[in-house]
């Protein structure tokens, strides 16, 4: 006599190996939410291991596929700043300024520390130089608040798309994703929340780095050799064409980027220059073959005090011996 076959509702049913197999990229899409301040119970429906992990299940024809932005639309969370009451302006703090200079190896991304309000100082080492992913960074100029939620934003998205189709988007495709946020964004840029970032990373198909800059509107443009945002671009992306060649190496890109921000500062009070006295100095990173890499304050400090002692030795801060670190000398 055949035994009886009682099967198990589906909730015992699932094999422990299975849940475990779901855990590890699921752990990053909960800490994600997480990290975003959103209720992490309300992402997903069913709860397959009652303290394991939730997972969120969705039928084959309606798959929300690699869009982190979807997943958080399905729940019912918000996914960026919502338009604001008709003739409404926010006096948000707001950063600047940021820099981007591509060299031989890769790129270097440099940003000041300092967020105003109006003619006010409201945070002197706000970071505004950020990895996206390994190889890639975003850095940010513009409302201080909405530019901080759409890098984290950007972060996740990359992670996410990592996470579910196993392999990272094309620098291309980052600088597009990026792209659409600018471009949704501008509801709240039009009321004085405008984000303007910069993106760069290091292309591992074409071997080489690669700079993109965007308007409000969300437009996307490579450039070739630098970019600028933010108030003081003016006078940093005059510096760096000064005194950018083509074969510049790492230490060259960046004392070019540190000359940049320094006669930025000297010239836009809503830049920050070095501060020793409170030992608060630009965050500077490269990107190259080997990814995403922040500068050391330490370094970035013995760079600095070099170029005020070259400075010293000049006849005035604005020759051209200054600002090109003596190549046109």
């Amino acid at each position: 006599m055949r035994p009886e076959h009682n099967p198990k509702p589906p909730s015992e049913a699932r094999p422990e190996g299975l849940i475990r197999a779901f855990s590890a990229p699921l752990a990053v899409l909960r800490g994600a939410v997480s990290r975003l301040g959103y209720p992490v119970g309300g992402l997903a429906p069913h709860r397959v291991a009652s303290d394991l992990v939730t997972l969120p299940f969705y039928r084959a024809d309606d798959d929300p596929g690699p869009s982190f932005f979807e997943v958080l639309r399905r729940s019912g969370q918000p996914s960026g700043w919502g338009e604001l009451p008709p003739g409404t302006r926010v006096d948000a703090p707001h950063g600047t300024t940021v820099v981007a200079i591509r060299y031989a190896d890769g790129v270097v991304m440099a940003g000041d520390r300092r967020a105003t309000s109006g003619n006010l100082i409201s945070h002197r080492s706000m970071e505004k130089v950020f990895p996206a992913d390994r190889h890639s960074g975003v850095a940010i100029a513009g409302a201080a608040g909405p530019a901080l939620e759409m890098v984290k934003l950007f972060q996740l998205q990359l992670e996410h798309y990592e996470k579910v189709e196993n392999a990272a988007l094309s620098l291309e495709g980052k600088a597009n994703q990026l792209g659409q946020m600018v471009r949704n964004h501008l509801p709240a840029a039009m009321q004085g929340l405008a984000v303007v970032p910069l993106f760069a990373g290091y292309d591992t198909r074409r071997d080489l780095g690669r700079l993109f800059e965007y308007d409000v509107t969300g437009g996307r443009y490579e450039e070739q050799d630098f970019a600028a945002t933010g108030s003081g671009s003016l006078h940093a992306g005059t510096v760096i064409k000064l005194g950018y060649r083509r074969e510049l190496d790492r230490s060259d890109a960046t004392d070019l980027a540190i000359q940049a921000l320094f006669q930025a500062a000297d010239e836009d009070s809503a830049t920050g220059g070095p501060d020793p006295v409170r030992g608060i100095y630009p965050v500077i990173a490269t990107i190259t073959d080997e990814g995403f890499s922040r500068l050391s304050d330490d370094e970035v400090a013995e760079r600095f005090r070099a170029l005020v002692d070259r400075m010293a030795t000049t006849d005035s801060t604005t020759t051209a011996k200054t600002i090109a670190g003596g190549r046109f000398a």
